[in-house]
């Protein structure tokens, strides 16, 4: 792959500007030169002129001709994603109808209704369709829509995502937060689920440039630092395995190692709770067979026997992918073994085949199922996302969050009775399954026989479980149901019912208001339902009736409203004595520099602000504001739990913030010590908190077991400088093994 660099653009002159222009146009067309067919080449031309000349007056944040962002935007989708031609015309133009005065029915003049629909698919909506969504939402569940009817819609919209992550320095702070989180949230489980596992890599390793730079710069200086002997131990452990598969015929193989991603060793620190030098599987061995497809099998299993015979596999940590394909067509095996030294490695086999459906996922899928007419795993995951799309009541912050654990999570394989493999989330229990199977088998189930053995219908299926639904016919779904299902079909099947069963108890007390008001006088009509729907503050007519059936409420408070002929009359408000304060609001404008930006510590009377119980910042930390419903702005860390949903989807209410220094005010917070029981440690650790660095301890509590001992200690700092030199400070004191910060609970 030719790699571009561009100068940056402020040094350039015009002239200068077209060469640059022209030089990414021309690297494009070798790209593609392989797919060319007659004509394509001026079609791609037409492409080219039209974005240019559309985008002719726009720059980028950095200051370069906006023209280079779609041209960076085809060739990925040509080298990275293996799209053709006609994907390469709809990212050129992918952000010309939303940006500029180019229209959709130019675009299907000049190059037909298919690409105007893909480009339709790309363009994002303007206005929010739904009053509790978000338009980040709302443009996911779109893209998904056209997704179903063209898949290349999404491969697009990755590689534009994945050359904007590309870019993002150039970028505010508060939108590198935004945009680094959807990707992390969305759009990296997405190319995952797709096969693009080099994207997604890439994806999740610059959200964490943005959202963690400092743990990002510190496992990227220790992989840096430790590459020379990485290498010297892989050519090591490498060699032996060489000349066995020579000896055992295989002439034409590869065989290299790779390092895992920043991401990915990060989750493991953070899963295992180890430092950097115990993560096992720092890098992995990828030995990829060239093999006609009869033999593909037998020569995979054949070098994972040369691997396990030289070095001692983990039994636990065998994946068979080749009996079992993932449902987005990988295929491979992977095993850990214990290498020289007592290091484990992760060795991966697979063929050229299955090695070009790991790296360009879906287009590579596609290309080689053409003529096989089967439908296979893929074709039944996006029959299912149809089926979930067709529901259109839900809200798109629910969708999105089924979306999420219905389509993005890793799968399951389990079995029916007959022996008919089904593919779940991760997660999914029973009920799910039974639903998968039909509608009303999900609806009647009162439990299942799991291996032969009874279960509740909240059981967790594993990989590999055999299962057998159990139904009665008074069984009828109940809104606890929603708790413990995670598929989109169980979800929605569920709501439908519980709806129709409130339908039922809501028409007793549609009766029952229409006796009450015909007592009072009032007539029965459209608009004093809507009346007293406001007035008991409900939000559907549907809810009033269900309420009054169930006696939620009491109709003796129809008394305060004021009867006019026969129409109701909610009672004037009673103004209060003290105006309430009036509810931040992010889109103030103005020049007074609050608006944009809050400081909190000297200055931190000027907004009122309460810190995430998630996560309890203390001053330093990377924070942002979130204005919320109700709670006003509430200052949460980049790295809490609930960041990414929160950024992702509502980016909007986000507010860029930053600490002043204000050594009056105290933070609580709370570390964990892990380290050697010995005599006298409690006191080493609680001389230096309170004695040496005399900071008040809010609560202590230490516990040993078996000559290790456990410490919970919150107490109050300043600032962020305080609490890392007094960890450093911990980690100094004999016996002392790890020291981490906590997340302390009010």
């Amino acid at each position: 792959m030719e790699t571009i660099t561009t100068i940056p653009a402020y040094t350039l002159t015009p002239d200068q500007e077209k060469k640059e222009i022209l030089r990414h146009y021309r690297s494009l067309l070798r790209s593609l030169k392989t797919k060319l067919k007659k004509g394509d080449k001026e079609l791609v031309r037409t492409a080219f002129e039209m974005a240019a000349d559309a985008h002719k007056t726009m720059r980028r944040k950095s200051g370069e001709p906006y023209i280079l962002h779609p041209l960076a935007v085809a060739q990925i989708c040509v080298e990275e994603i293996g799209l053709g031609v006609r994907s390469t015309i709809c990212a050129l133009l992918h952000d010309t109808v939303e940006d500029t005065d180019v229209t959709l029915e130019d675009v299907a003049r000049e190059f037909g209704n298919e690409i105007a629909r893909i480009i339709d698919g790309l363009t994002k909506i303007s206005t929010v369709v739904d009053a509790n969504s978000t338009q980040q939402a709302e443009n996911f569940k779109k893209i998904l829509l056209t997704l179903t009817d063209d898949p290349r819609v999404i491969l697009i919209k990755l590689a534009d995502r994945l050359h904007n992550m590309r870019t993002l320095d150039s970028m505010k702070r508060e939108k590198q937060l935004k945009i680094s989180s959807e990707t992390v949230y969305v759009y990296a489980p997405l190319a995952h689920r797709l096969g693009l596992y080099n994207i997604k890599t890439e994806m999740e390793d610059l959200s964490m440039k943005y959202l963690e730079p400092d743990v990002y710069k510190e496992i990227a200086r220790k992989l840096s630092e430790t590459k020379r002997e990485r290498s010297r131990y892989i050519n090591e452990f490498v060699k032996p395995i060489k000349e066995k598969l020579e000896r055992a015929g295989f002439t034409n193989y590869e065989l290299y190692g790779r390092p895992k991603s920043i991401h990915s060793i990060s989750n493991k620190i953070k899963k295992k709770g180890v430092s950097f030098e115990e993560v096992y599987d720092l890098f992995a061995i990828r030995i990829i067979i060239d093999s006609p497809s009869e033999r593909e099998k037998e020569d995979c299993w054949k070098a994972y026997s040369i691997v396990t015979d030289m070095y001692t596999p983990s039994p636990e940590r065998l994946r068979d992918w080749l009996s079992n394909p993932k449902s987005n067509g990988y295929e491979a095996l992977h095993t850990t073994v214990m290498g020289p030294q007592g290091k484990w490695v992760e060795v991966q086999i697979r063929t050229k085949r299955m090695n070009e459906i790991a790296e360009k996922g879906l287009a590579a899928h596609w290309k080689y199922k053409e003529g096989s007419g089967d439908e296979d795993r893929f074709d039944k995951w996006f029959h299912n996302i149809r089926e979930a799309l067709s529901n259109q009541d839900s809200s798109s912050l629910d969708f999105l969050q089924d979306f999420k654990s219905s389509f993005l999570a890793e799968e399951i394989y389990v079995y029916t009775p007959k022996g008919d493999v089904k593919m779940l989330p991760v997660g999914a229990t029973a009920l799910d399954f039974a639903f998968s199977v039909h509608s009303d088998v999900g609806s009647r189930c009162i439990g299942a026989k799991v291996n032969h053995k009874l279960v509740p219908i909240a059981h967790k299926l594993r990989s590999g479980d055999q299962i057998e639904i159990i139904t009665s016919s008074k069984q009828k779904p109940s809104e606890d149901w929603l708790n413990f299902v995670v598929t989109a079909k169980a979800k929605s099947k569920i709501k439908d019912a519980l709806k129709e069963e409130k339908r039922k108890v809501a028409d007793e007390g549609k009766y029952v208001l229409q006796r009450k008001l015909e007592q009072m006088g009032a007539s029965f009509d459209v608009n004093n339902v809507e009346t007293l729907t406001l007035f008991y503050k409900l939000p559907s007519q549907l809810e009033l009736f269900y309420k009054i059936a169930t006696k939620a409420i009491d109709l003796k408070e129809i008394k305060e409203l004021h009867i006019h002929g026969d129409k109701l009359e909610l009672p004037k408000p009673v103004k209060p004595a003290m105006e309430p304060k009036p509810e931040y609001d992010p889109n103030r404008t103005g020049s007074h520099k609050d608006s944009e930006l809050i400081i909190f510590g000297e200055s931190s009377d000027r907004i009122v602000y309460t810190l995430a119980n998630c996560c309890k910042p203390i001053p330093g930390d990377d924070v942002f504001g979130f204005v919320s419903t109700g709670k006003g702005l509430i200052i949460h860390r980049t790295t809490c739990p609930n960041a990414s949903r929160l950024l992702a989807n509502f980016g909007h209410r986000v507010v860029k913030t930053k600490w002043a220094k204000n050594k009056e005010i105290s933070f609580l917070t709370g570390i964990k010590i892990i380290g050697v029981d010995d005599v006298g440690v409690v006191s080493k650790i609680t001389n230096l908190i309170s004695g040496e660095m005399r900071l008040n301890i809010s609560a202590i509590t230490i516990e040993a077991k078996e000559g290790v001992f456990e410490g919970n200690i919150k107490i109050f700092v300043h600032d962020k400088d305080e609490l890392d030199e007094l960890v450093s400070r911990l980690y100094k004191l004999t016996g002392i093994q790890n020291v981490e910060r906590y997340d302390t609970e009010q």
